[in-house]
């Protein structure tokens, strides 16, 4: 590079770092810049400010997050501060001074505190965790943990949220940083999930707790949080009554979640919860979406045999539920002309969403548990469909004989073969006589 462009570029930096903040302001938005040309080269400038004062940087982008009026700044500010404090090839806290450091993390918290915007908050809490995580396993961020556990017993919905939203990412990344403080969390989740009148924070805290019950190696730890389980399902009743479905969903997901990877905690309540989920799964005025996250709750707790061998299985009512709900879902389909001009059983002319969770929920099911649970349950169901005059009801018959196949196809063979036996004494017997 000559001299000139040396010159030019030092006096750029010199602009974008110095005490005006509108220059760093418009690389900013011009990092945001639907141009090519314009995000180029802040981009180019963005690295160039990273490579030779990281310090400057960082600060600049704090006291933006801090102090801009505009949204979209404070949102990016969030966003490229998390990206530099992320501990990959771009990590940028190593090369920050003691002071740069500490008043970083005293702009982060402020603005925890500060900040109005939901979706700036929830970018806040992603980037004090991603530092967190870095630093607190070696004590970098002693007043965090206390600032947190100030938040969530504080009359503020927004802290109570930010400080939930932290605590279950820290549960992801750094447990085992959490584990100490096992009996304050216990108490500051059973608190939240049973008083707080905010929809946001219970499903905040339900969050966090499941993802701290994951990290828990131990399971008599994880056994401590048993008192909290009636408390999640009524934070997940309490929104389907509000009819607030994406939270009753939002609640789904993360109960979905600890049903797949800690499923032995159910099994005090099973019967309840189980109980609860299929009559979700029955309710046709619930949106489909509901219904169905309801089923995958129960079909996710029937394949986590390795984790918790037959405790489906002991529950025979639940599965000729679930069959039932399952078979009912399979009528949703309409005779669509293009079915007769199908070229391929690939075509899924007709089916519905209903129909196809159905067909993939009742192979998932007969794997799961196998032909000597599921094959009695559709002995007892699928002749009434036979049965029936509707066109609709034979197919479902018909669709689910297949789905079952492969995991019950043994049994399914002996039945067959005890039939045919049936019928050839039968045939003898008459014949005799």
């Amino acid at each position: 590079m000559d001299p000139e462009s040396t010159q030019l570029q030092q006096a750029q930096l010199a602009a974008i770092l110095g005490p005006d903040s509108a220059p760093f302001e418009i690389v900013i938005s011009h990092l945001m810049s639907t141009s090519n040309e314009l995000r180029s080269q802040a981009e180019s400038l963005f690295n160039l400010c990273k490579q030779t004062d990281p310090d400057s940087l960082t600060l600049k982008l704090a006291h933006l997050l801090q102090s801009s009026p505009h949204v979209e700044a404070r949102a990016m500010s969030a966003i490229l501060l998390r990206k530099q404090l992320t501990r990959d090839d771009s990590y940028l806290w190593p090369r920050l001074t003691d002071s740069t450091r500490s008043s970083l993390k005293s702009i982060l918290l402020s603005c925890i505190q500060r900040e109005d915007s939901k979706s700036i908050s929830k970018k806040l809490c992603d980037t004090v965790s991603e530092l967190a995580s870095g630093i607190l396993p070696e004590n970098g961020w002693p007043e965090l943990l206390p600032f947190m556990f100030q938040c969530v017993s504080s009359d503020s919905p927004k802290l109570q949220e930010s400080a939930f939203l932290i605590f279950a990412q820290l549960s992801q990344y750094i447990g085992d940083t959490l584990a100490p403080h096992i009996k304050h969390l216990h108490a500051v989740f059973l608190q939240c999930l049973t008083t707080s009148p905010s929809s946001d924070v219970k499903i905040a805290a339900l969050n966090a707790a499941i993802n701290f019950i994951q990290c828990l190696s131990n399971s008599a730890d994880r056994d401590r949080f048993q008192d909290l389980l009636p408390a999640m399902m009524t934070t997940l009743t309490e929104a389907l009554n509000n009819g607030n479905d994406a939270t009753a969903q939002e609640a789904l997901e993360l109960l979905i979640e600890l049903a797949g990877t800690e499923p032995r905690f159910l099994r005090r309540q099973l019967v309840d919860v189980v109980g609860s989920m299929l009559q979700i799964a029955e309710a046709e005025a619930l949106e489909e979406g509901t219904r169905h996250l309801a089923i995958e709750f129960v079909i996710t707790l029937a394949e986590a045999r390795e984790r918790a061998p037959g405790m489906m299985r002991k529950l025979p009512q639940f599965i000729s539920r679930l069959f039932a709900i399952l078979m009912k879902m399979l009528l949703d389909i309409e005779d669509d002309p293009a079915w007769h001009s199908a070229e391929s059983e690939e075509e899924d002319a007709g089916e519905t969403s209903n129909y196809s969770v159905a067909q993939e929920c009742l192979d998932r099911l007969s794997i799961s548990l196998g032909g000597n649970t599921i094959v009695p349950v559709a002995s007892e169901q699928l002749p009434g469909y036979l049965a029936a005059p509707e066109w609709q009801k034979h197919h479902a018959a018909l669709v689910a004989l297949a789905q079952i196949a492969e995991g019950c196809a043994k049994v399914l063979i002996m039945r067959m073969l005890m039939v045919s036996m049936l019928f050839v004494l039968l045939g003898a017997i008459l014949f005799i006589y």
